[in-house]
């Protein structure tokens, strides 16, 4: 028995070294509807973030990776914090100091679809500061990019766990 469960441990771990790809799954909390998709690709520069988020309130949310996989609790609060392995100040994504989960903002269109793609330098699909097994988190309001430690950006709308794919 504790040797399969060694082999499968080791098997887990091989596949998240070599993880080029994850995804997300967005679902929303208690009493919202927000769900979509995030998809991170490892590419030259950094890793490839294309979110496409649905049933959101016009306007700006913030949009953050947050340092648990566990999206249990109705408020999804059981996710943390904005992951932070460096321990650096909130920002925006390009700002000099940042959380590696500071995405920014997501912007929601009069029916309340939001696109995003950007490639960040600053996230890891492999190593100590993977963000494999961590959660995705949408925000209620702007992420203002400099509130300390939040941005400010609100209750929680949606929620998924990031887990590493297949090609």
């Amino acid at each position: 028995m504790k040797t399969a469960l060694c082999a499968v441990m080791f098997v887990l771990l091989a596949a998240v070294v070599r993880a080029e790809k994850a995804v997300c799954v967005m679902q929303g909390t208690k009493g919202s509807q927000v769900a979509g998709t995030v998809t991170f690709t490892k590419v030259e520069g950094g890793v490839r973030v294309v979110a496409d988020v649905t049933n959101l309130t016009p306007g700006e949310h913030g949009f953050h990776i947050h340092e648990k996989g566990d999206c249990s609790a109705p408020d999804a609060s059981s996710a943390g914090g904005h992951f932070n392995p460096t321990g650096h100040k909130h920002g925006g994504p390009d700002a000099e100091e940042r959380h590696a989960g500071d995405l920014g903002n997501l912007t929601a269109d009069a029916s309340g679809k939001a696109h995003y793609d950007r490639v960040d330098k600053e996230l890891q699909l492999t190593g100590p500061n993977t963000i494999i097994g961590r959660s995705v988190i949408v925000h209620e309001k702007v992420d203002d990019l400099k509130t300390q430690p939040t941005g400010n950006a609100g209750a929680r709308v949606a929620c998924g766990v990031i887990t590493a794919v297949k090609d």
